[in-house]
């Protein structure tokens, strides 16, 4: 932060080059990573990371609001790709029991089914594309630097 007496510092070089760096990394890798998924397995990357985190879930059951912040979708966009999910009978949508107005994404059997299928060309893509790059990088130094971005 800057203070009146302490003004704003421009950029040096390699703040500058870090900066574009994840600006290009965060667009690039989810279509990168999608591309492959569509290729290998006909999944898209946002439905694949919606049956995973239903997958983990308890009862593999979210609230369609939950669900949507934790995939990093718009309420709009989940209902999207929950209802792709639904037609091909991988979750099924069910009533909130405590707010009847609210609605849960599950997953279902054909869902973590489909799911397993898909894992080892998700994981392949994530080798291929991230820590394929980061030998000899210290991960949990990585790790905790990129969660401070959120916080």
């Amino acid at each position: 932060m800057s203070t009146p007496e302490q003004p704003l510092q421009p950029l040096n070089a390699n703040e500058e080059a870090l900066l574009r760096e994840l600006g290009r990394v965060m667009i690039v890798l989810p279509r990168v990573i999608d591309a492959d998924m569509m290729r290998e397995e006909h999944l898209p990357l946002s439905e694949y990371t919606t049956l995973m985190y239903l997958s983990e879930a308890p009862n593999r059951l979210m609230r369609m609001s939950e669900l949507a912040a934790t995939c990093n979708l718009s309420l709009s966009g989940i209902t999207r790709v929950v209802t792709r999910l639904e037609k091909q009978g991988l979750v099924e949508r069910v009533r909130c029991d405590e707010d009847a107005r609210g609605w849960n994404a599950v997953l279902t059997d054909a869902g973590l089914a489909r799911l397993e299928k898909a894992w080892p060309a998700h994981l392949a893509s994530a080798r291929r594309h991230v820590f394929d790059h980061l030998e000899g990088t210290d991960l949990t130094q990585l790790i905790h630097a990129l969660r401070r971005f959120a916080t």
